[in-house]
């Protein structure tokens, strides 16, 4: 973790600018084609959704303005943001679930069904000190229908900068399988650029062998 020098920091004044909003936060829904990773991962007879989700993970961390985090009114870099994510149960509620990253997904997969089966085992949200961890993106997945745009709920909180990404279920058109994707971030940390980023190459892995 590396505390940033503001005062000489080329984000200076955007980040001063956009703090001062009771909710400094924007975000970008845009559509993956998830074609070629939904066929690699039934053949490798894998999760989609942890196929997908290492993938995104990936992304993530090649672009360092998504692994920016305000703590204690200082903005620090990470070396590495691993997954939060929200997996559903049988009884229509969800708990949260924290895997490690690693660029080997056996490894990365290994932790996510872990954690899986003990979202299935337990009852309420999960809440633990990985929640208050800021070294992480917090994921969600809507596989019940398709969006074009999303709202998330906040406390308004500005000091808030862990990024949200949401996946939706994906459409057929034309032969080709496209994912809706969700991104919200502090506008202060990031820009549409990083974003874009970010989304440029997701569909660079989801592409990848």
């Amino acid at each position: 973790m590396k505390i940033l020098d503001i005062e000489n920091w080329k984000r200076k004044e955007h980040y001063e600018f956009f703090s001062k909003m009771a909710s400094p936060y924007f975000g970008i829904t845009a559509e993956v084609d998830c074609t070629k990773a939904y066929e690699k991962a039934k053949e490798k007879g894998i999760s989609f959704f942890s196929y997908y989700l290492h993938k995104s993970m990936i992304a993530v961390n090649s672009v360092e303005e998504l692994k920016l985090r305000i703590i204690d009114n200082q903005v620090v870099l990470f070396d590495t943001i691993h997954a939060g994510a929200t997996i559903g149960r049988n009884d229509g509620t969800f708990g949260f679930i924290f895997a490690n990253f690693s660029n080997d997904f056996e490894e990365f997969n290994s932790e996510i069904q872990k954690e899986i089966e003990a979202v299935h085992q337990s009852t309420g949200l999960r809440l633990n000190n990985d929640d208050i961890k800021k070294n992480l993106i917090r994921h969600s997945t809507l596989p019940w229908t398709h969006f074009t745009s999303l709202l998330h709920p906040t406390n308004f909180d500005r000091t808030e900068s862990v990024p949200k990404i949401t996946f939706v279920k994906f459409s057929i058109r034309n032969d080709k399988k496209h994912l809706p994707v969700s991104v919200e971030a502090h506008h202060g940390l990031a820009d549409g650029l990083h974003l874009s980023q970010y989304f440029n190459e997701f569909q660079k892995q989801l592409d990848s062998e």
